[in-house]
């Protein structure tokens, strides 16, 4: 009994299927990319600590996006390197790591939707309402945003990690690159209908959130610029409400192909790629858009680097 109990305890990880010829390249690639994601984002996150000229609301949000992508890489990716040269027979984990994995995993996600809906409601203040901007997105308020950007998804996705951890297991198998809500229900026999109504409740709530703000927040932004004749004031405000545009599409396009693909189990390989790259494609892209597309950052780029030189 207490072998079978110790058994149950250690799940088997399918992961990505690479063959032998294909694991130095694909260990090499993720590999890259993992250093690329923490040097981009822990050297925006310094830079703007550092420079006194981006202690300013917009900047620091930036730093609540790199500090949950350098957070949400190294929760995932180590581990895919690690299972790359594992054959998949040998690929296990114990149930604990299992759980804290599919917390961190939503976690990261919940809290790119919320900062990037602070960011989008930042811009609004600052385009629609600029006499108010500073008496309104004070240091006080800039942290209690973020502090509520990082607390509200952790209850969420708490709850929704205790539904399926609550659950008894009569399989050990984890279809999925990594662990997360569903590999954690699916490993249940039991009736999963409070899972899939919590799970699929939480993530229409936070789209439908997410959506709605950044649609009314950047529907006004459009009909002040397009009311306004000064053209730089409009220019600058269209530069910067695209990056967060664009960070925002990565993101939504990447989680939702994500939960679509879960629906359709013949599509398995399909939906492990896609699982990765919502690990990879944004945290790899956010620190990039924002790092060369605002002309501020950009500038304090090119001072240190010319400082160095």
């Amino acid at each position: 009994m207490d072998n079978d109990s110790f058994n149950m305890d250690i799940l088997q990880v399918e992961g990505l299927k690479v063959s032998p010829e294909s694991s130095v390249p694909a260990f090499i690639l993720l590999l890259l990319i993992y250093v690329f994601i923490m040097v981009s984002n822990i050297g925006l996150v310094v830079l703007i600590c550092m420079e006194r000229s981006l202690h300013l609301p917009m900047y620091l949000l930036f730093c609540n996006m790199s500090i949950n992508d350098v957070f949400g890489a190294s929760t995932i990716i180590p581990r895919i390197l690690r299972d790359v040269f594992t054959p998949i027979p040998d690929r296990y984990i114990h149930y604990y790591e299992c759980v804290i994995q599919a917390f961190c995993g939503h976690f990261h996600g919940g809290i790119s939707h919320a900062v990037l809906i602070i960011m989008a409601f930042d811009r609004y203040v600052a385009i629609c309402n600029p006499l108010r901007y500073t008496t309104i997105m004070t240091n006080r308020v800039v942290v209690a945003l973020s502090v509520s950007a990082w607390a509200v998804p952790a209850v969420l996705v708490a709850v929704l990690i205790f539904l399926s951890a609550r659950l008894s297991r009569c399989r050990r198998s984890v279809a999925a690159p990594f662990c997360d809500n569903a590999s954690l229900f699916k490993l249940s026999c039991e009736n999963i209908l409070i899972n899939n109504v919590y799970g699929l409740g939480t993530a229409m709530f936070t789209m439908a959130c997410s959506l709605c703000s950044v649609a009314l927040t950047y529907l006004r932004i459009a009909m002040v610029c397009l009311s306004s004749k000064n053209r730089a004031v409009n220019s600058k405000a269209l530069q910067t409400c695209a990056t967060h545009l664009a960070v925002y599409i990565i993101l939504l396009v990447s989680g939702n192909v994500i939960i679509i693909l879960h629906r359709f189990p013949d599509l398995s390989d399909e939906r492990k790629i896609a699982s990765i790259l919502f690990v990879v494609i944004p945290p790899s892209l956010n620190a990039v858009i924002y790092g060369l597309q605002i002309k501020a950052v950009r500038e304090q780029i090119y001072i240190l680097f010319k400082r160095k030189k």
